[in-house]
């Protein structure tokens, strides 16, 4: 995966572009939600090329705690900030804090080796709809609206028992969704392996809101769209 055509460096800044934002989501994340379409007008960029980018320039470390705070939008400066405590923000020129980055422990810096951890990571993450989360929501009775569909990426973390790998790939463990009302908290707990050895862990936790009832006639419809859409735009 080139990284850099999916963003723009300017000095200590950097932006995406609507056109590589779209190009990231479907090409590299699979991820074919129309909230990535150039002419969406709610856009904004994947939160897995603003983490992408943000372990790309700043380099893997053993133990990583991603946090999302808000979604970024085509053209937003942005740079790194370091805080008292040791994270990384990254913000906008308003002092915007759009994710956080918390590290520990030894550091890579082999961006072929990151890239090939990230793109197993991004493509296991496109994958959640409907692979994932639609047994999900048929289990626990509920679904997201499909008119507006509210899945917010809330958080990921690793944890490396080395960084001595080659060619990592990832493997979904557990899978749970907690439901209070409309709104439910998911997580996605998952393995790095170096062939069959296991070199460390994860998870990603997003947070679903206006839930309904499930409804599987609105669910097929759904996936329908969703399906119809990967096959035009893929």
């Amino acid at each position: 995966m080139q990284l850099e055509q999916f963003f723009t460096p300017s000095q200590d800044e950097f932006s995406f572009s609507r056109s590589q934002a779209c190009k990231f989501a479907k090409q590299i994340a699979d991820d074919f939600n129309p909230i990535h379409d150039e002419d969406a007008s709610r856009f904004c960029v994947p939160g897995d090329l603003l983490f992408a980018v943000g372990l790309h320039q700043l380099g893997l470390s053993q133990k990583m705690h991603i946090t999302f705070s808000d979604m970024v939008s085509d053209g937003v400066k942005l740079h790194y900030s370091e805080n008292p405590d040791g994270h990384i923000d990254i913000r906008d020129v308003n002092d915007k804090t759009y994710l956080s980055i918390w590290s520990e422990g030894e550091k890579r810096l082999d961006k072929t080796v990151i890239s090939r951890l990230t793109e197993e990571y991004v493509a296991f993450s496109g994958k959640t709809f409907p692979h994932v989360l639609v047994p999900m929501w048929e289990k626990e009775g509920v679904m997201v609206n499909p008119a507006r569909p509210l899945v917010i990426y809330q958080s990921m973390s690793l944890e490396l028992e080395t960084l001595d790998f080659q060619n990592p790939t990832l493997e979904l463990t557990h899978s749970e969704l907690e439901v209070s009302g409309k709104r439910g908290n998911c997580c996605l707990k998952f393995d790095f392996k170096e062939g069959d050895t296991i070199i460390g862990h994860g998870e990603k936790r997003m947070v679903l809101s206006g839930l309904k009832p499930y409804d599987q006639a609105a669910i097929d419809d759904l996936i329908a769209f969703y399906n119809q859409r990967k096959v035009e735009l893929g």
